[in-house]
C-alpha cells in the first residue's frame, strides 16, 4: 500500500503536448469569462430570491452557504477524477449540470413554486458543478497553455474570473432581475449553453496522463497523496492557510452583502449589482496590472496586497453604510484578490508535477474554498447575535492576524526557489 502511494506522488510530470497552442489562452479566457458571467449572474439571483421569502440573516447566507459548501463536502474526490479523466470532458458535464440546475428554476418560477428548500438544493447543485468546473480548468492550463505563457494564461483568466463573475455578473444580473427572474434564469442558461460551445475549440489532449493510464492505488490513497504534497511543502501549506482565512472573510462578505445593501443602505437590485460589481473593477485592474506589479514590487507585496485589500472589504461595513465607502473597498479587496491568484497559480504550476495538479488542487482548494460556506455560516450566525458590524469586525481582525505568519514565509529566498518561466 505505501508503495503504490509513494509511486503515485514520484510520477513524473506530463509536459504541454505538441499540439498544444497558443490560441487555447484565448478559448480559455472566453470559455472562463462566459462560465462565469452565468455565475455572477445566479449569485446575484439566488440570495435576491431568498431574501422576497424571508427576512432572517441565517436563511439568507445559507443560501450563500449552498453555493459553497459541496468544497468541503466533494472537493478532495472531484481531485481524484480530475487527475484520472478527459479534464475538458468534465468541464462539459459540469456545464450540463449547472444548465439543468438552472432550468430547473427556471420552471420553478413558471409555476411560482419558488421556496428556500428549493433554493438550498439549487444552490448545492450548482455548487458541485462549480468544483468540478473550477478544479478541472485550474488543472487544464498546463496541457492547453506553454510553459512561457503560463503567467499571461493565468492572468487572463483570474481576471476574466473576477471580471465576470464580480463586476459584469452581478451587474448584467441586478438589470436582468429587474427585467424578472425568469428573464434573468433565461439568459444564464443560455450563456452556459455558448460556453459549452466554446470549449470544442480547444486544441490539444487533455487527459492527465500519458497513455490514458490512471494513478496507481485506491481513491483514498489518492486523496492522500493529494494532501501529502500540500502538507510537505512549507510554502504551498501556508500560502493556502492564508487564503483559507481570506476567502472565510469572502464568504462572509457575500453572504450578507445582499442583506446590507437592501436593508441598511437601501439599494435596489440595481443598486446592489453595481456595489458588487466594483469588485470585477479592482480584479479588472489587478489582471491588466499585475506583471508590472510584479516586477516593480515582486510576488511577494503583490500578493501582500491581498491581505490589505480584504481587510478593508470586511472592515468597510463596520465603519459606514455609505455606498462609496463600501464599493472602494470592495475595488480594493477584488485587485488583491487577483494579484494573489495570478501569482499562486503560477506558483503552485511550477511546483507541482501536472499529473498531482487536480489533485493538489482539490487539497488545497478544500480548505481555500471550503472556508466560504464557513464563513457564510459564521457570519449569519454572528450577526444574529451580535448585529452586523461586529460580525464583519471579528472578520477584519482576523486577516490582520495573517500578516505576521506571511512575511515570515513568504520570503523573497522561498520565492527565489520558484522555477521562473520566461515571458
Amino acid at each position: 500500500m505505501t508503495d503504490q502511494v509513494t509511486s503515485v506522488a514520484a510520477s513524473p510530470p506530463v509536459t504541454a503536448t505538441p499540439t498544444a497552442s497558443s490560441r487555447n489562452t484565448a478559448v480559455l479566457v472566453l470559455f472562463t469569462a462566459m462560465t462565469n458571467l452565468a455565475d455572477g449572474v445566479t449569485k446575484v439571483i439566488l440570495p435576491l430570491m431568498a431574501t422576497r421569502l424571508t427576512d432572517s440573516p441565517a436563511q439568507i447566507s445559507a443560501v450563500a452557504l449552498t453555493l459553497t459548501l459541496p468544497w468541503l463536502l466533494v472537493a478532495l474526490h472531484v481531485g481524484v477524477l480530475v487527475d484520472r479523466f478527459d479534464r475538458r470532458r468534465l468541464l462539459w458535464a459540469a456545464e450540463l449540470v449547472r444548465l439543468a440546475a438552472i432550468g430547473g428554476l427556471f420552471v420553478a418560477v413558471a409555476v411560482d413554486a419558488i421556496s428556500l428548500p428549493l433554493l438550498y438544493l439549487s444552490g448545492l447543485t450548482l455548487g458541485v458543478a462549480s468544483v468540478v468546473a473550477l478544479t478541472s480548468g485550474a488543472a487544464i492550463v498546463p496541457s492547453a497553455v506553454p510553459v512561457r505563457d503560463r503567467q499571461r494564461a493565468n492572468s487572463w483568466v483570474a481576471g476574466a474570473e473576477t471580471v465576470c463573475n464580480e463586476f459584469c455578473g452581478p451587474f448584467v444580473g441586478g438589470l436582468l432581475v429587474a427585467a424578472g427572474v425568469s428573464v434573468a434564469l433565461g439568459a444564464t442558461g443560455v450563456t452556459f449553453v455558448i460556453s459549452m460551445l466554446v470549449l470544442a475549440l480547444l486544441v490539444g489532449r487533455f487527459r492527465p496522463r500519458a497513455h490514458d493510464q490512471r494513478p496507481a492505488g485506491t481513491v483514498n490513497q489518492q486523496i492522500a497523496v493529494g494532501l501529502r504534497t500540500l502538507w510537505r511543502h512549507h510554502l504551498l501549506r501556508v500560502m493556502t492557510m492564508v487564503v483559507t482565512v481570506l476567502a472565510a472573510c469572502w464568504g462572509a462578505w457575500l453572504a450578507l452583502i445582499p442583506l446590507i445593501a437592501t436593508d441598511v443602505m437601501g439599494l435596489d437590485s440595481k443598486g446592489y449589482g453595481i456595489l458588487l460589481s466594483a469588485l470585477g473593477a479592482g480584479g479588472l485592474l489587478g489582471a491588466l496590472t499585475v506583471a508590472p506589479i510584479n516586477r516593480w514590487l515582486g510576488r511577494r507585496w503583490a500578493m501582500f496586497a491581498d491581505i490589505l485589500g480584504t481587510a478593508a472589504m470586511v472592515a468597510a461595513p463596520v465603519v459606514s453604510t455609505n455606498m462609496r465607502v463600501v464599493a472602494v473597498a470592495a475595488f480594493l479587496g477584488g485587485m488583491g484578490g487577483t494579484l494573489w491568484t495570478v501569482n499562486s497559480r503560477t506558483i503552485s504550476q511550477q511546483l507541482v508535477t501536472e499529473d498531482m495538479l487536480g489533485r493538489y488542487n482539490a487539497a488545497a482548494r478544500l480548505f481555500s474554498w471550503g472556508a466560504l460556506p464557513v464563513g457564510a455560516g459564521v457570519v449569519g450566525l454572528l450577526a444574529e447575535l451580535f448585529g452586523i458590524r461586529a460580525a464583519f469586525a471579528v472578520f477584519a481582525v482576523a486577516t490582520l492576524v495573517l500578516v505576521v505568519p506571511f512575511l515570515r514565509t513568504v520570503t523573497p529566498a522561498a520565492l527565489a526557489e520558484v522555477p521562473v518561466s520566461q515571458d
